[in-house]
């Protein structure tokens, strides 16, 4: 059977074949031997037999025999379930002449009394039925409301089939390895057996950033403990640990796609913009600043087509380009609103588009601008506004903590403060609604961020204050994944790998988690729904109560003021200790020294909106 085999492997298969070029992504023409591939795929064939039908007869053949064997089982069914009808009316003609068999004349009973039940109209079962009927309509609005009830995406990938479909290989200009990463990456099996790998703990306060270089190879982190850690987060290990050199909480850290990652720019709560430039070896030597918001600058988005310019957004509503090789950064805009300042949390650049540019504050509003357009006035610069029309004029105060581009630019992702997360259209007319609504998470406690997940945006992802991550199908709104992400509580950071199925994650712990599809079993959710209705009924009580006397802004004022008044306090203690150490030899410190983030207090203080 063998040699019957191989002959006709050797007359199948060309003397020559299209190979993959392991040093490259061309393809190349190499000679082959056909008794030895026909050798290898006997061999192939002898360990897995399902590998035969794929590689001679193609996908049709098994979908072919699949068909068969499904039109086989139902009518294995249908005659199993035709002979038990048989069985069963043979069985009460058997139990109406037989009186004496108890359980038949039980069975035969009971339903009788469900006929009578059925067919009596003064019996209050219709009034029953009703309510029943009004009860889960509103369950039903709820549950689609908050995502849990809605149509769950079939799934799109199969691993043999993909497999196999690598093996055989394809046309000349397409790379295999590519197509197969891509749909393996977006697949809704990934997703769901997502699993966390590892932690990598190595700060000592909450990690507020977090970013991949573009080889995916090194992942660098930002915390409240000023310190930026670059890791080689396949090895969970930190490479360099650095001071950051800024004097509040790190918000933001990116690394410059330039050569060899040594370029690494931050934002903080200080409103300093800086950049850290390590040596070819990996070696930290210093810190320059390079622009300063007249408070918190929360995000800062990179420009893939010019890599030594990159934006930044503060609170001061000042969006500003940066390049590293000039000494003052160049002031774009000032988003305003009724010459009203706008807080910005968040910035993101178009991924092919560089020249546009999306912001979101402290309003309902999502604002797109272009580079090439900007002027003075604000209003007049903005080239689109986009904004659920349930809320522009609506009593609920949401606004925008986080908005990013889809992988091809033709979406926007908006996540409302103690609201729902919202895409957009990034080309739709000013006053259009909104495309799609994930709900069931909750954002309050924190400015979190939001993500799309996938090489084609396939899904949606975010963190919640009830501790866990949320996953999103993109085109059903359906949750498909829900895990826990942090044991304080809140999840605030996520990183999707460039390439690979890899998610990084952080929030209030002080530490870096990496999720890996490593686990076996899809996940079943059992306290998904009573996860959603509590993160609801949280929102609507937090909702009916009095708004706050005091806002972020002001609360953030008055803490900075403490903190002065602290300093202050112990430099003069530290100056009257010198002098009776000294005998009147002052040695005061310096002016420009700062409270370390220690003395700062409670870590919802730090991580708060301001």
């Amino acid at each position: 059977m063998s040699q019957r085999f191989k002959v006709i492997c050797e007359s199948m298969l060309p003397r020559t074949l299209w190979c993959p070029n392991l040093n490259g992504n061309k393809r190349v023409q190499r000679v082959c031997d056909a008794p030895l591939l026909a050798k290898c795929m006997l061999l192939i064939v002898v360990i897995n037999p399902f590998l035969k039908t794929y590689a001679f007869f193609g996908k049709e053949v098994l979908q072919k025999r699949y068909r068969k064997m499904e039109d086989s089982r139902q009518e294995t069914n249908e005659s199993s379930s035709t002979e038990s009808d048989t069985h069963q009316e043979s069985g009460e003609n058997m139990d109406f002449e037989d009186s004496q068999d108890s359980l038949w004349t039980t069975q035969s009973t009971s339903n009788t009394t469900f006929d009578s039940h059925k067919h009596n109209p003064d019996l209050e079962s219709v009034d029953s039925d009703e309510a029943v009927t009004v009860e889960n309509s509103v369950n039903i609005e709820e549950d689609l409301l908050s995502g849990i009830g809605k149509q769950k995406p079939k799934h799109k990938w199969n691993a043999l089939i993909a497999l196999t479909q690598r093996n055989l290989g394809t046309s000349s200009h397409k790379n295999m390895d590519n197509a197969f990463n891509a749909k393996c990456h977006g697949s809704l099996r990934f997703v769901q057996r997502l699993e966390l790998a590892f932690k990598m703990d190595c700060h000592n306060g909450c990690v507020n950033a977090l970013h991949f270089n573009s080889s995916g190879s090194r992942l660098v982190s930002g915390s409240d403990d000023l310190s930026i850690i670059i890791w080689d987060w396949s090895r969970a290990e930190p490479v360099v640990n650095y001071d950051s050199g800024h004097r509040g909480n790190v918000f933001q850290a990116k690394f410059l796609p330039l050569c060899g990652d040594t370029h690494i720019v931050s934002c903080a709560r200080d409103g300093h913009i800086r950049l850290a430039v390590l040596s070819p070896s990996g070696v930290f030597h210093s810190t320059r600043r390079l622009g300063l918001h007249r408070g918190p600058a929360h995000k800062l988005a990179l420009l893939p087509d010019t890599p030594h310019v990159f934006l930044t957004a503060g609170e001061d509503g000042v969006v500003f380009e940066v390049d590293v090789r000039q000494s003052k950064p160049n002031k774009l805009l000032t988003v305003k609103h009724c010459e009203r300042k706008i807080a910005l949390y968040s910035i993101s650049t178009h991924p092919i588009d560089t020249t546009e540019f999306c912001v979101g504050g402290r309003d309902q509003f999502v604002r797109i601008y272009d580079r090439r357009h900007i002027s003075s006035n604000s209003e007049s610069a903005t080239v689109r506004k986009s904004c659920p029309r349930h809320l522009v004029d609506s009593s609920v105060r949401a606004h925008v903590t986080s908005a990013v581009y889809n992988f091809n630019g033709s979406e926007l992702l908006a996540s409302y403060n103690d609201e729902d997360i919202y895409s957009f259209a990034s080309d739709c007319v000013e006053g259009s609604d909104f495309l799609h609504r994930y709900s069931g998470h909750r954002n309050n406690a924190t400015v979190k961020g939001v993500n799309y997940y996938g090489p084609r945006s396939e899904f949606v992802v975010s963190g919640s204050d009830c501790g866990n991550i949320f996953f999103w199908d993109n085109s059903t709104e359906a949750i498909v994944q829900c895990i826990p992400g942090d044991e304080n509580g809140v999840v605030n950071c996520l990183e999707p790998h460039p390439s690979i199925p890899v998610l990084a994650t952080s929030g209030l712990d002080d530490d870096v988690k990496i999720w890996t599809p490593k686990c076996f079993d899809e996940p079943q959710l059992w306290d998904l729904k009573k996860t959603v209705k509590t993160n609801h009924q949280e929102r609507e009580e937090e909702r009916r109560r009095e708004p706050d006397t005091i806002s972020g802004e002001l609360l953030w004022v008055l803490w900075r003021h403490v903190r002065r008044t602290e300093r202050r306090r112990r430099q003069q203690q530290q100056r009257t200790s010198s002098q009776e150490r000294n005998d009147g030899n002052v040695t005061s410190s310096s002016d420009e020294s700062d409270v370390s983030e220690n003395d700062e207090g409670p870590r919802g203080v730090q991580c708060a909106p301001s």
